[in-house]
């Protein structure tokens, strides 16, 4: 069991390359930021290098996601949707050798396009927004349509951590929730309004180990008048002095700078999960999900187990000053990922 720690993180201010000239990690980049200022200029390192923007989309009755990854021999773009009242689910993945268009720039703020004859996505970011949009021809046999856009405004803050394995394993994140949403998605005759859910962006840029293991734990919503947004990681993190644990309370991000514990059976993913912090009640939570996304890939030496739990959160957590917010029906996932890649 990794030792229980609080972290001593140093808040970035100013624009950084995340690698140095050769490739390896920049140490003056090792920290976190209330707002991405990275360049993720990664070069070298064959196979280890890894890139990904994932989008997740939630509202009362549905969660969508759209992603395009490139795992430096492979390209993935996918997406899934979960009608929360009827349990249909469906996935699709467009696989691409050497990611092959799949191109997936150095900062946050870089537009995303992929084009293949079943399936087209492409994330457009402008001042105050991201324009997400899907195609897909066959999506279990219908045609699925999606124009979303995700809003949010200068001074909302989101989690931006540097988590430095070694000099040459490195991982740059930037997870940004509880982003408003408009518009809709179309799947065969059946339109889904997005005008009441929140976005969540999952961006990032690394060189990681072959074998890897994480947590994370996700949500956006309202409770009592607040804006919740929660982020919670643990395993991948592990021993390196930095963690992706905060919440963001109305726009205003709390760096939590201790380790989460996930406290769940893995004979049965579905019995509730407790996340809790460590050495303090700052985050106090149960996890109950209603619906299990198993995904596996099983290629020679590679493989990826995923079991994404989606439910709903209840508990408290405290911001930077104290104050306690309580929720009991927050929208959200928690996930246990194995990968070889």
């Amino acid at each position: 069991m990794a030792e229980v720690k609080a972290y001593s993180e140093p808040e970035l201010t100013e624009a950084t390359d995340l690698c140095l000239p050769d490739g390896s990690l920049n140490r003056k980049a090792v920290g976190w930021s209330r707002r991405p200022l990275h360049n993720c200029n990664l070069s070298g390192s064959p196979l280890r290098k890894k890139r990904w923007n994932y989008w997740c989309v939630t509202t009362d009755n549905f969660l969508f996601s759209a992603t395009l990854s490139d795992i430096d021999y492979l390209g993935l773009a996918f997406i899934y949707f979960l009608d929360f009242k009827t349990k249909q689910f469906h996935e699709l993945t467009v696989d691409r050798l050497l990611g092959k268009g799949c191109n997936l720039g150095n900062f946050v703020t870089n537009n995303v396009y992929f084009e293949d004859a079943k399936l087209m996505l492409s994330f457009i970011n402008g001042k105050e927004y991201t324009e997400i949009k899907v195609k897909c021809p066959d999506f279990g046999g219908q045609t699925l349509t999606a124009n979303l856009l995700a809003t949010s405004n200068t001074n909302h803050e989101t989690l931006n951590v540097v988590i430095p394995w070694s000099d040459k394993r490195f991982q740059f994140t930037s997870k940004q929730n509880t982003m408003p949403t408009k518009g809709s998605i179309t799947i065969g005759e059946k339109k889904y309004s997005a005008d009441k859910g929140f976005a969540c962006l999952d961006f990032g840029r690394g060189k990681w180990p072959f074998s890897s293991f994480w947590n994370w734990a996700g949500s956006s919503g309202i409770s009592n008048g607040h804006t919740i947004g929660l982020n919670f990681g643990a395993g991948w993190t592990d021993g390196t002095g930095m963690n992706e644990n905060g919440i963001c309370i109305d726009g205003v991000l709390s760096k939590i700078s201790e380790d989460i514990t996930f406290d769940y059976n893995q004979a049965d993913y579905m019995k509730p999960w407790k996340i809790k912090t460590t050495l303090s009640k700052l985050v106090d939570l149960q996890f109950t999900p209603f619906f299990e996304r198993v995904a596996k890939t099983n290629a020679l030496f590679l493989g990826s187990e995923v079991h994404q739990m989606i439910g709903h959160f209840k508990g408290a957590v405290t911001d930077s000053g104290g104050k306690v917010y309580e929720f009991d029906n927050l929208i959200g996932w928690a996930e246990d990922h194995h990968a070889r890649w």
